[in-house]
């Protein structure tokens, strides 16, 4: 239970901190509902972490229905995610975009293979990510890494194809580390 809410506290933290400190000064996009947040953040100003929460919803509504467990461990990782991503809106770091994109995806990655190393998530499509990896051979960090991309394509509209690209780095990074806290190097 501890170990839990540690993983929910520190993967929330760690996210907020990537995407606030790396993400944001460069309108860089994280995939999946975070990333729908954050396009609603730049395009019309909205908080990221509040819209991250409530674009979760259907997500959390189907984990209810699923997988109790991991329902309560994503309800409190969206709540705890959204309070970070708003919270540590000002904390930004201004480095080289590539660099950004790096540190970016990497601490996001972080964050989010440790919530789901302990069964927990943001809510997002980390937690469709969770449920396929449950019944599909596909591994949970390619899994996020798919889905995250059709998000940045979204993204290409409104912020063009620069951000495009290092949005792309960004969540092919994540994947990665997602997948080793996840999984662990096997």
């Amino acid at each position: 239970m501890f170990a839990r809410i540690a993983a929910v506290l520190i993967g929330s933290m760690l996210l907020g901190v990537g995407i606030n400190g790396f993400l944001v000064p460069h309108h860089l996009l994280d995939g999946g509902i975070i990333g729908l947040a954050l396009i609603l953040h730049y395009y019309f100003d909205f908080q990221a972490g509040l819209w991250s929460a409530l674009l979760s919803v259907p997500l959390i509504s189907y984990a209810w229905v699923k997988d109790r467990a991991q329902f309560h461990g994503s309800i409190y990782g969206m709540i705890m995610t959204a309070v970070f991503i708003d919270l540590l809106a000002p904390f930004q770091f201004q480095l080289p975009i590539w660099l950004s994109a790096i540190l970016g995806g990497a601490i996001c990655g972080i964050g989010v293979g440790l919530m789901l190393r302990y069964e927990t998530s943001t809510g997002g499509t980390d937690l469709i990510a969770y449920f396929i990896a449950k019944v599909t051979p596909l591994n949970i960090g390619l899994s996020i890494a798919i889905m995250d991309c059709l998000i940045v394509l979204i993204g290409y509209q409104t912020l063009g194809l620069k951000s495009v690209v290092f949005s792309s780095i960004t969540i092919l990074t994540a994947g990665v580390f997602a997948n080793i806290c996840y999984e662990g190097f096997k």
